[in-house]
């Protein structure tokens, strides 16, 4: 039996979906091949664990105009990044596809392992007052649809688990979580003893540090889930209860829902931080306003503007 709450735990060992105009994969496991820009590379070329080594290995995306920079091949081989093995040439504009053509004999790459089957791969967007279409080379086939993950949504196989279990964790410590219980008809005897053994399993595997928990704004006093945003307890029900549609707006097939996984800290390159006691359960709308500043970063943005309109 695989309850909506427990999908929706499963979703957040996922990276965030991408298109097919863009190098990335769509919405798979967090542990997949990294793509890390060159700007990026010295502060993302050790992973969190496994001994600095990412899990399935990463890929430099370098930019035309950097690879044939003068010079630039001797500081690559110092780096230890090789064309065709750990290292693509990226274009992303026009004007790096017009300025530096493709050398004799590069292929776009078709592999995320070594040795990477090319040279160079390209996400080029279609200029629509030239007539030109876009571009896209490498990864663009049926069964190797994009490159890799971005580098600040990696996380190996032992995190993913330990974070999924202290979601659960949280998603059992709702206020709410004996109605939620009462109203699940005949899954109620599964869901009493799956709350039992998550519980149980949270505590021999160190997640469910309640002075961490609270000191990190994902529960409170009272040790109830809630929003690290506005602070607001948590509903168990709101795991599975649609987001409510502006009227006049609404679609039919909404797959939103009211709880949304939170980031304390953003995601951002140089850190990893899907990881324990950094993960929450906010609602919807505070995490659409949080986006990619962070807890801290939209708290301070909120303190700017309610002291511009004299609120405080």
């Amino acid at each position: 039996m695989f309850t909506p709450v427990q999908t929706k735990i499963y979703k957040t060992s996922q990276t965030r979906g991408a298109d097919d105009d863009v190098i990335y994969q769509n919405r798979v496991l967090r542990n997949g091949t990294v793509l890390i820009p060159y700007a990026d590379y010295e502060v993302c070329n050790t992973a969190p664990s496994l001994n600095g080594k990412y899990e399935h290995g990463f890929i430099v995306l370098i930019k035309p105009e950097d690879y044939f920079a003068p010079g630039a091949e001797t500081i690559l081989k110092m780096q230890g990044l090789k064309l065709g093995k750990n290292l693509l040439v990226f274009y992303e504009t026009r004007w790096q596809w017009n300025t530096y053509g493709i050398k004799k004999g590069w292929k776009p790459a078709s592999s995320r392992k070594a040795p990477l089957g090319g040279e160079y791969v390209a996400r080029v967007p279609a200029t629509t007052s030239a007539g030109q279409e876009k571009i896209v080379e490498g990864y663009n086939t049926s069964k190797m649809k994009g490159a890799g993950i971005r580098v600040y949504e990696y996380a190996d196989t032992k995190t993913i688990s330990l974070c999924k279990l202290q979601l659960e964790y949280l998603f059992w410590s709702c206020y709410d979580i004996e109605t939620f219980l009462e109203t699940s008809g005949d899954q109620k005897a599964y869901l009493e003893k799956r709350r039992d053994t998550i519980l149980k399993e949270a505590h021999e595997n160190g997640v469910d540090d309640t002075d961490w928990l609270k000191q990190e704004r994902i529960i409170d006093n009272d040790g109830n889930t809630i929003c690290p945003l506005c602070l607001e307890k948590m509903s168990a029900m709101g795991f599975s209860s649609k987001m409510i549609q502006a009227e006049g707006r609404e679609v039919p097939d909404l797959t939103i829902t009211n709880t949304s996984l939170f980031h304390i800290h953003e995601l951002r390159s140089g850190q990893f931080n899907h990881r324990l006691y950094n993960l929450g359960w906010g609602h919807h709308h505070c995490n659409v306003t949080v986006a990619d500043k962070g807890v801290e970063g939209t708290l301070d943005w909120m303190k700017r503007i309610l002291k511009k309109n004299n609120w405080i």
